[in-house]
């Protein structure tokens, strides 16, 4: 028995060498991670909205609130590097075989950030809260199994479910501690959130700053960077200028002007971005029989008319990728559709063809805000070939608010930045009953319409690749490119996490930016 004792004390003492036990070899040579140290300060394009700061309040479709959920919340699963659907609070997930039922295991241990457990209850008040009426309308009940696991149990097959449950398409996934919002509401939650991502809240001037502060138990690693900074910069000289004096550390969103003079500075970095957001020209007035929209060969008139290449050099250096489809060519289901080519002459001859010679005044052109720029580029553009348009800037909240009520009209020069497949990529505006979409096609809500129950992935490919065919040779949009755009970073930064998640326009995952250590 003594000898048997010995013989089972040198197992155990090796196991626990090899896993790295206290005092081992293993152990002493394993990297301790650092504390988090410094300040990261990040100087944005728009106003800092309190709504952010509630993953319930996020509308379908619209990526902003990101920007301050991936810093101090969670999702069940979400995009994260090298994986666009990756487990994070679910460990794991699996769907029954009548793919009614979709089950996920919860990551135990984790707290929020006021110290309370993550449970399921935690998940499926969330999924009430959520905004978007088309994923509460899909799930018949939320099953709570045990505290680590849930289940959303469809009315019906679904194959977008995980695509608007597990992407950005929605914020459905993303969680809220449940008994703190009921203990403070919903605007007390937005003035003071509590999250389980890697940082904390710690003050909010409205509108201005947002400051956060590691979370330093957050499951995935701890966050390198103590502090993180967001400040509201609208107008991009400044943020270069707070750049070049040390006051900020990341620069977001630099016109091609301001680009090259950062290319320009050996202290400063350039950085590109996004990719998530595709340009193109929306024409509100066409379903109107006496609008000259109406026309195919007007719409392909102003789609020949936009030199994409020359307009991605100006504006992004060359960065922004010319597209021909308002779906991404990585999404699933997406068909590679190229742009249409340059050609101001046969602009004109189709302009001719449809009865106007000598052009039309086709009203007013909104620019999607904060980009202007690009709107005065696309109207002169259209204004070489005869398209004489006004164009109309507005605030982000109020061209939101506009476009969403249907009550532009002319043309527009929209971005949809809308996550998840083709299906969940067209679904704003391509069928008539999409949330910004002026009109539709017969055809195309039906066929759109049936795809979204289709579980065969052959035949549904199939449905999808003919709905973007068909938007194609309609002319029924004028995709002009995927966005990418230029940022500014200082010298303290030693990584700035952009495009770390493919495709993402801002810093990502916060917890793996890092600044330069002395």
């Amino acid at each position: 028995m003594k000898r048997w004792q010995e013989l089972a004390s040198a197992v155990i003492l090796a196991w626990a060498m090899a896993l790295g036990a206290p005092g081992s070899a293993a152990a002493q040579t394993k990297p301790a991670q650092a504390k988090p140290e410094g300040e990261m300060r990040f100087a944005l394009y728009v106003t800092l909205a309190p709504a952010w700061f509630d993953p319930g309040e996020a509308v379908l479709g619209n990526l902003t609130p990101f920007w301050v959920l991936y810093a101090l919340h969670d999702a069940l699963v979400k995009p994260m590097p090298g994986n666009r659907m990756a487990p994070s609070l679910a460990e794991s997930w699996t769907v029954s075989p009548d793919q009614r039922v979709y089950e996920f295991i919860l990551r135990k241990g984790v707290k929020f950030h006021n110290g309370d457990p993550f449970t399921a209850e935690d998940v499926a008040f969330s999924f009430k809260r959520a905004k978007g009426a088309q994923l509460q309308e899909k799930v018949k009940e939320v099953v709570i199994v045990d505290p680590h696991k849930v289940q959303f149990v469809l009315h019906q097959p679904w194959p977008d479910f995980m695509a608007y449950y597990g992407t950005l398409a929605s914020a459905a996934g993303w969680i809220v501690p449940k008994r703190y919002v009921e203990q403070v509401g919903d605007d007390g939650f937005k003035k003071h959130p509590i999250g389980l991502g890697p940082y904390k809240f710690v003050s909010n001037k409205p509108g201005l700053e947002l400051v956060m502060e590691a979370n330093e138990g957050y499951w995935r690693k701890v966050p390198s960077v103590k502090r993180i900074v967001y400040q509201s910069i609208p107008e991009a000289t400044t943020r270069l200028a707070m750049l070049n004096r040390g006051e900020v550390d990341v620069a977001y969103l630099l016109d091609e002007s301001l680009a090259k003079t950062v290319q320009n500075d050996p202290k400063l970095k350039l950085a590109f971005s996004g990719g998530i957001g595709t340009y193109y020209l929306d024409f509100f007035d066409m379903w109107d029989p006496k609008s000259p929209w109406a026309d195919q060969r007007v719409r392909k008139a102003a789609s020949l008319a936009i030199d994409r290449q020359a307009l991605s050099q100006a504006e992004t250096l060359g960065a922004s990728k010319p597209n021909g489809n308002i779906v991404l060519r990585g999404f699933e289901y997406g068909l590679p559709i190229d742009p249409d080519p340059y050609d101001p002459a046969r602009a004109k001859k189709l302009l001719a063809e449809a009865g106007y010679p000598n052009g039309f005044d086709a009203g007013d052109l909104h620019p999607f805000p904060p980009y202007f720029t690009t709107g005065e580029a696309i109207g002169g553009y259209l204004g070489a070939i005869g398209i004489k348009t006004r164009m109309r800037t507005m605030e982000r909240a109020a061209f939101f608010a506009a476009l969403g009520t249907k009550k532009l009209k002319g043309v527009c020069m929209c971005i949809t930045a809308a996550y998840g497949n083709a299906s969940t990529r067209m679904s704003d505006m391509v069928p008539t009953s999409g949330s910004l979409a002026y009109g539709g096609y017969p055809d195309i809500d039906e066929l759109y319409q049936r795809q979204l129950g289709e579980m065969d992935t052959a035949k549904r490919e199939a449905m999808l690749h003919q709905i973007q065919k068909t938007l194609h040779e309609r002319t029924r949009f004028a995709p002009i490119y995927d966005y990418f755009w230029a940022s500014g970073i200082g010298p303290r930064v030693e990584e700035v996490s952009l495009m770390k998640i493919d495709p993402y326009p801002w810093s990502a995952p916060l917890e793996d930016v890092r600044l330069k250590r002395p």
